[in-house]
């Protein structure tokens, strides 16, 4: 079986990745700072503590292991905090993405499938978002992930046999508690987990931004996609450079969204609970829809989601959630 290496392999969707490729028959490799990463995700392969930030660290395991591709996770996902901590954002995301590089080219590996995201669009023109929409970003997280992909292109263009996917997500949700993966930050950044926690009596009422949205309820839509979806298409995507062909840009979401309450009584009639909530004005630069048209990455690589529906999003994810209230 093929080693492949997983940066930030012990976190949400790199533990996800790291069952989709032991299920393709890949062998994977976990290198975590374990900031936000959790020892007991890791359980189809051995886990190396590092920092991708530091660059001997990154050699060091690199060499060690020899693998065939490199799948990179790790980095700094949250946009609030890139605002207030821009250099934070960028050492990691960037300059942690250079030491893997650079170590991937000592040991001549030249296979990697790299976690970007829909934030390299901005505030979208259109919607559904293409992967030919402007790259506009309004943070620095968005700008440290763009930056990434800039160097991917280029180390493409002047090394022929360099393979890369760069893979934007939209919102990766839901759980596989049948093997203890979900998502479990205490203090969440994204809806669905800030949804249940408040439903459990775990945070505060949830803060619902914005009802006067142009949207069919006046709530902000998104596309959320289901967490072992998009593990299944970094592994289709990482097949599809292993075999030759072309590297890829592709947005991963499911070209369909739900607003904020549709999230709301769908979760509502999932867990058979009020979710306590409160109506807030809308927080600058939150767009009123964010949705992929992910119609290429359906076309390359063959791939669908499956399990992305809202209904089981909710349901996969609740029952994780009640794991974490005990």
């Amino acid at each position: 079986m093929s080693t492949v290496l997983v940066t930030g392999g012990a976190g949400y969707i790199g533990s996800h990745t790291c069952l989709a490729l032991h299920q393709a028959g890949f062998t994977p490799v976990v290198l975590d700072d374990l900031s936000a990463g959790v020892p007991a995700r890791v359980q189809w392969g051995v886990l190396e503590v590092g920092d991708v930030r530091d660059a001997s660290t990154v050699q060091q395991v690199m060499a060690q292991y020899q693998p065939a591709a490199v799948l990179h996770f790790a980095g700094q996902i949250s946009v609030p905090e890139s605002v207030t901590n821009p250099l934070y954002a960028y050492t990691t995301n960037t300059l942690g993405t250079l030491n893997v590089l650079n170590a991937m080219s000592a040991q001549g590996v030249h296979t990697l499938v790299f976690s970007s995201t829909a934030a390299v669009y901005g505030t979208p023109q259109t919607v559904p978002i293409p992967e030919t929409a402007p790259l506009q970003p309004i943070n620095p997280y968005g700008q440290s992930k763009l930056m990434v992909e800039r160097i991917l292109a280029d180390c493409a263009h002047a090394n022929p046999a360099f393979r890369f996917a760069a893979l934007r997500y939209f919102n990766a949700a839901g759980a596989t508690p049948e093997v203890g993966l979900g998502y479990s930050r205490p203090n969440p950044f994204h809806l669905i987990p800030m949804v249940l926690r408040a439903t459990l009596g775990l945070s505060d009422p949830l803060k619902v931004f914005g009802t006067d949205y142009p949207t069919a309820d006046g709530t902000a839509v998104r596309d959320y996609i289901h967490v072992q979806d998009l593990a299944e298409a970094h592994v289709k995507a990482l097949q599809h450079l292993l075999a030759g062909n072309a590297n890829l840009t592709l947005n991963l979401g499911t070209s369909s969204g739900y607003s904020v309450a549709e999230v709301l009584k769908t979760a509502e009639a999932i867990t058979s609970r009020a979710v306590p909530h409160q109506l807030a004005p809308r927080r600058l630069g939150d767009p009123a829809a964010l949705v992929a048209d992910a119609s290429l990455a359906f076309q390359v690589l063959g791939w669908q989601p499956t399990r992305s529906g809202l209904a089981n999003i909710l349901a996969t994810d609740w029952a994780w959630h009640q794991t974490l209230a005990g």
